[in-house]
């Protein structure tokens, strides 16, 4: 079932990041964070693919997939996105950087953008993000934009439900 679909793919632009497409031209910059269905690229041709297959569940109305650029630098630093539960009205936001980025506020900064195009634009009625019990950067991360926790997924993994409603 096709829960969002646009007619031309929704770019956000904030004060610091914003959210865009990813082109072909992007791919090589972000091959060591290219990931579909919790695969890693090895090669651009790798990475070529997957985006491709990306770009396709985000058509089919199934996720919608960001990458996000420094408004400054126009580089890519990461990516983030919607990738289940849009059939429910619900989304899981997901996201990754590039290591070179880390602790310059470029993720909170982006997952920001994505919170409130979730929320203002989709209309999604319930935000989440699952990560591992290691990751303590994503973990604080999710705190630190409103997230808290909800479960133990697994023995590595937990849940964390967005249910800040302040500035957004």
């Amino acid at each position: 079932m096709k829960q969002f679909q646009f007619n031309d793919f929704p770019n956000v632009t904030g004060s610091r990041v914003s959210l865009r497409q990813i082109t072909d031209n992007d791919i090589p910059d972000l091959i060591e964070i290219s990931f579909y269905d919790a695969v890693r690229a090895e090669n651009v041709h790798q990475a070529a693919e997957m985006q491709a297959r990306i770009n396709q569940d985000c058509l089919d109305g199934n996720s919608i997939h960001w990458g996000i650029v420094d408004n400054e630098t126009n580089r890519m630093v990461g990516t983030c996105g919607y990738y289940r539960g849009l059939d429910k009205g619900e989304g899981e936001l997901g996201c990754v950087l590039l290591p070179q980025h880390y602790g310059k506020g470029y993720m909170t900064a982006g997952m920001s953008l994505a919170i409130d195009f979730g929320l203002h634009t989709m209309g999604l009625k319930r935000i989440w993000a699952a990560t591992s019990l290691q990751n303590g950067p994503a973990i604080k991360l999710l705190e630190r934009l409103g997230f808290v926790k909800t479960a133990d997924v697994s023995d590595d993994e937990i849940e964390y439900e967005w249910r800040k409603n302040n500035d957004l």
